[in-house]
């Protein structure tokens, strides 16, 4: 099998990883302050805050708090600032991970400014410049790498921007986290959101927010946390944010996940993914009828999405995963709003996107496939007639 959805959720995983969270298992669990049980290992969710907080750019990496994914860390993230939809900035590359809670959650009243992209997924920071002029934006929130077209933005750029004009700056780096230089601190982000499963090399179910110091952040879950007991209300502030029993498999595995990546290096991670792409989307414009989104892209995640003037996105997958065992992904890839700027349309893209695991072999029997199919669609088209 040639796996080729790891935007998605990468795989395989690294060998350590896997280890890592099978002898979670087979040990006593962490006591998180509630149990005098122990397995006489270091703890290790300050040691993976801290290997997060290396490969993120975040110094007060004890800052960062554990959460199912970027999903639930956006969450709470957009809820707990207690801004209104109205006052944020955002952009159509988003994903649904942002747009459905701006549009959803209770007490987020209005509509957010959506910034518009290029062809190629791109927003112009002097979109933002313009919009924060205005002066009614509290938040900016950005999605650093698009799913859809890898399309990379300037969050520097942004960052600074933010400041300038007193707002948070919300950074999404759920597609970039693990495979491309993050730098929180250096870029001002006021709150970041991550996932464990995918360029991190985590497990699934894995993931988790920060937000730095002089932010107020009200939690949207409350619940045990297995310290200080006795507190029911809080009312200073001093809120609680990893509620429940931790998943502390999962935490083991991703912990070993970041040591991985910081290992072998997110330099090395993204350049060999930029040629995988840069071999995928020169072979692909030597196929008639292919249309490729982001071609422009100077610098891209490792994503290429396109379609086909001969066969939808969906057939081409099945045809892909049933005739040849390649996994890619087809449709809108929970990012709605970028397709209407990038001309992908309704039925969204085929989109392959890579991890450090793919090889040039794999693109070229893509490449391969993907001749044979539209050739012999082609061939069948020219008999129907």
């Amino acid at each position: 099998m040639i796996y080729l959805n790891n935007s998605a959720t990468s795989y395989p995983k690294p060998e350590s990883v896997i280890r890592a969270v099978a002898r979670a298992m087979e040990k006593l669990p962490p006591g998180q302050y509630r149990s005098a049980a122990s397995s006489g290992d270091q703890d290790l969710l300050p040691v993976c805050r801290e290997r997060l907080g290396s490969l993120l750019g975040i110094g007060k990496y004890e800052r960062i708090y554990f959460t199912s994914g970027s999903t639930e860390g956006l969450n709470a993230i957009i809820a707990g600032l207690g801004i209104k939809a109205e006052e944020v900035i955002t952009t159509v590359t988003e994903h649904n991970s942002v747009l459905r809670p701006l549009y959803n959650l209770p007490g987020i009243a209005g509509e957010p400014v959506l910034l518009p992209c290029d062809r190629d997924g791109l927003v112009s920071p002097e979109l933002f410049e313009k919009e924060a002029a205005k002066g009614r934006a509290r938040a900016v929130i950005l999605n650093h790498c698009s799913n859809v077209t890898g399309a990379v933005q300037d969050a520097a750029a942004i960052g600074e921007i933010a400041r300038r004009y007193g707002m948070y700056f919300i950074l999404d780096v759920s597609q970039s986290a693990g495979c491309m230089e993050v730098k929180a601190d250096e870029w001002g982000v006021d709150a970041l959101a991550f996932t464990g499963h995918k360029s991190l090399m985590g497990p699934q179910g894995t993931g988790g927010f920060y937000f730095r110091e002089g932010i107020a952040l009200r939690p949207y879950k409350y619940g045990g946390t297995g310290y200080d007991s006795r507190r029911i209300i809080y009312d200073d502030e001093e809120y609680e944010y990893e509620t429940g029993t931790q998943n502390g498999p999962g935490i083991a595995g991703l912990a070993a996940a970041a040591l991985w990546v910081a290992e072998t290096g997110t330099e090395r991670i993204a350049l060999k993914e930029q040629r995988l792409a840069e071999r995928l989307t020169e072979g692909l414009a030597s196929i008639r009828g292919i249309h490729i989104y982001g071609q422009g892209l100077a610098v891209r995640g490792p994503v290429v999405s396109f379609d086909s003037d001969k066969l939808p996105p969906a057939d081409l997958a099945y045809i892909l995963q049933n005739s040849y065992d390649i996994v890619t992904r087809a449709g809108l890839h929970c990012a709605p709003l970028i397709h209407e700027y990038t001309g992908s349309g309704e039925k969204g893209t085929l989109r392959v996107s890579f991890s450090w695991f793919n090889t040039d072999e794999d693109v070229d029997e893509l490449i391969c496939a993907l001749k044979e199919i539209l050739l012999q669609d082609m061939e069948d088209r020219h008999e129907d007639n």
